[in-house]
């Protein structure tokens, strides 16, 4: 039986509300990444189609959000930053964390912050490289492609190690990560293949389902979700396109997939 996001927690689970907005529930504590609120509508460049599956007040109280980058409309709008800024806690990249104040604390590339658990022990939060666009994409004047993207890896004593990618199209720094911090019991992937004319010759921004099952294949994660591949109109590929290459790579077991805004508990 489904169940539906609340101000109830569960023991562990991952629920995606739609677009890149999902919710955490380990360890006793409950994090949002990358909060969108808004109706559907007109944003600049971008076009949202759906609202989200939960509103704010339907989650009730979160320890922190995640932010992987707060420049895009599709992973920060209007009400996800009021969502944002009245959390105990955000973490984010650094140039974000300075854009949006206080409760942003920035996180470089492989730093972690330690959030306490209701049980006593902690969460470990570390940042981790993402890579918004092609590997030839053009740089900003700090490197990053496109803007900078922060991904994040959550883990502690007899919990799941998550890991959230963020807007990432490299599955290079997916290996990285897997490398530095693996194992990795649970991935939950921005796919979409987002593409904007104007940016990168409308390359995939983020990563295709094709690129996704490869990605999943290097993590060798038991447990897969997407995200952040339906609501927005720049999102060029959808859940039957993540299916059709997860089942062509022989991925099809890690997948899991749930309505939005109902819990995917986790075996751990």
């Amino acid at each position: 039986m489904a169940h539906a996001v609340s101000s109830e927690r569960r023991p562990c689970a991952v629920s995606v509300l739609g677009g890149p907005t999902t919710v955490i529930d380990i360890g006793g504590l409950r994090l949002v990444c990358d909060p969108t609120f808004d109706d559907a509508g007109d944003h600049g460049y971008l076009t949202k189609t759906a609202g989200p599956a939960a509103t704010e007040a339907d989650l009730g109280a979160v320890d922190a959000v995640l932010i992987s980058h707060d420049l895009h409309p599709d992973n920060l709008d209007t009400r996800g930053r009021a969502f944002a800024l009245g959390s105990p806690l955000v973490l984010t990249g650094p140039a974000a964390a300075a854009r949006l104040g206080s409760p942003a604390q920035g996180l470089a590339t492989w730093d972690m912050a330690a959030l306490d658990r209701p049980d006593g022990g902690t969460l470990e939060v570390c940042a981790v490289p993402a890579q918004h666009g092609p590997d030839d994409g053009e740089r900003d004047q700090d490197g990053h492609v496109n803007c900078e993207v922060t991904g994040f890896v959550l883990r502690g004593s007899g919990l799941p190690t998550v890991y959230v990618s963020g807007d990432n199209a490299s599955v290079g720094l997916v290996a990285r990560i897997a490398r530095r911090m693996a194992p990795i019991d649970v991935a939950v992937l921005f796919m979409g293949a987002a593409r904007v004319p104007a940016k990168m010759r409308g390359r995939p921004l983020t990563l295709s389902a094709q690129r996704a099952s490869a990605a999943a294949s290097v993590l060798g994660a038991p447990v897969v979700i997407p995200a952040h591949c339906d609501g927005w109109a720049h999102f060029s590929e959808e859940r039957g396109d993540i299916r059709q290459a997860f089942d062509d790579a022989g991925l099809a077991g890690c997948l899991r997939t749930a309505d939005n805004g109902t819990w995917i508990d986790l075996p751990f």
